[in-house]
């Protein structure tokens, strides 16, 4: 009887181990992708130091055990923890990609088109398209910004690691601050305030008659089922209903998406239905991934799908070094994956502000504005088309008609149309342990607005 019983505990024994083992090793293309592709970009694009990289960004969880070797002449990352390794590599254009169902010759061998860069230098030209900002009074008391701008950069007084801060009144920027290493010219992550910029995308191609949010998106897996009824309206209002995990703690569908997938959109695209389409809201990276997809697939090739992004946004909002990275299979990754300055996300949000209208040319379509801040009824005020709402009252210092850009780890843009205010911050804020409180932030913030 005894012998039974230990031979029942040892069997159990070896099934829990090798369960681990299963488990754990589903992890690591997550640990060793997420180490590689953020310390590349952090290095490559940002041009962080990687000690510091690996101090702050990456030091938590399993993360922060991976061994990192950057090659600094090819423009490499590698990333191993036990028996997992994971590589990114760096292209000019195209940002940092993770080697996933393809090799580094062939991610080498890709380019990105030549794109003519402005006639000028942004340090010689005004603002909004230039850095040449003006020296006059908006209304806002000085003194009390001064002190929260010392509160979030010098003392970190709101929780988190905040790298960039800038806020923004009537077109103007008023304030900006910097953490050591970090400067106006250095290009951040925008997490997943690169949706806005998807939203902004799908915006210019309906202007040029390239898109119809209102038609049915052509994904040719969907035609066979239910999924072919999916607009690119309920991709940008994430009202699909395919089935999604946007857990980043766990091995989640956005977690595996990003660290193990080689293309993001047909891994999104592949999910089943959940819920019937366009009558349930649910966060979801992969559905803005399709969208991307879907534009690569109505510009016909790839040139003129990087250029687009260059060219009729890019370009033309005086953010012409913001990098759009790819996925492995050449999707620019408008989940999650974009780069630039606190002055870039600025202008970003004048564009907004000023109703899709930029130093006075029409770049979004009139009513543009107003459909991406109209209210998913199943959000309940939180979420609007690719943009956060406050309609829900989640930031009480803030009015409802508040919208903003909200990234992972802190990354934020908020939007105060009737203030003419934006307020940008950049920067680390890790969920439940160090988190910032934006809602003293934004309280102090309008506190310096003149009576």
């Amino acid at each position: 009887m005894k012998r039974k019983i230990y031979f029942t505990l040892l069997a159990l024994l070896l099934a829990a181990i090798t369960g681990g083992a299963i488990y754990l090793n589903s992890l690591l293309p997550i640990i060793t992708g997420y180490a590689a592709k953020n310390l590349a970009s952090a290095v490559f694009i940002s041009e962080r130091m990687q000690e510091d990289v690996e101090t702050l960004d990456l030091n938590f969880s399993f993360i922060k055990y991976a061994n990192n070797t950057v090659d600094y002449d090819q423009k490499m990352v590698t990333s191993r923890f036990l028996w997992g390794k994971s590589v990114a590599v760096y292209r000019e254009g195209l940002g940092c990609t993770l080697v996933r169902d393809t090799d580094v010759e062939t991610l080498f061998s890709q380019s990105f088109p030549e794109i003519a860069k402005p006639d000028y230098h942004q340090d010689s030209v005004l603002w909004p398209m230039g850095n040449i900002i003006p020296d006059s009074v908006t209304g806002i008391n000085p003194d009390k910004l001064q002190a929260v701008k010392t509160n979030i950069i010098d003392k970190d007084s709101y929780g988190g690691h905040a790298f960039a801060f800038l806020v923004m009144h009537k077109g103007i920027p008023v304030i900006e601050g910097y953490k050591p290493g970090i400067s106006a010219d250095t290009r951040l992550l925008s997490w997943s305030m690169a949706k806005s910029f998807t939203n902004a995308l799908a915006g210019i191609m309906v202007k040029e008659n390239l898109l119809d949010i209102s038609a049915p998106a052509e994904v040719a897996e969907w035609q066979g089922d239910e999924r072919k009824t999916i607009t690119i309206n309920d991709l940008l209002r994430m009202q699909s209903g395919l089935k999604w995990n946007e857990d980043y703690g766990n091995r989640s569908d956005v977690t595996l998406m990003l660290h193990r997938e080689h293309d993001f959109a047909a891994f999104a695209a592949s999910q089943t239905l959940k819920t019937p389409v366009g009558e349930k809201w649910y966060y979801s990276s992969g559905t803005t991934n399709i969208i991307n997809s879907l534009m690569r697939d109505v510009l016909a090739n790839d040139e003129a799908y990087y250029r687009f992004a260059a060219e009729k946004l890019f370009n033309r909002i005086g953010m012409p070094d913001a990098v759009f990275e790819t996925d492995a299979s050449g999707n620019q990754v408008g989940s999650s994956y974009i780069y630039a300055t606190a002055r870039d996300y600025a202008r970003f949000a004048l564009l907004y502000m000023n109703d899709g209208v930029f130093n006075g040319e029409r770049i979004l379509p009139e009513g543009w504005v107003d459909y991406t801040t109209t209210v998913v009824p199943d959000s309940k005020g939180a979420y609007g088309a690719s943009f956060w709402l406050n309609a829900d009252g989640g930031l009480p210092s803030s009015s409802e008609k508040m919208y903003m850009c909200r990234g992972h780890n802190g990354q934020r843009i908020f939007i105060f149309p009737e203030e003419e205010l934006a307020v940008v911050v950049l920067g680390y804020s890790r969920k439940q342990t160090n988190d910032m409180d934006f809602n003293a932030l934004l309280a102090d913030v309008l506190a310096a607005l003149k009576d």
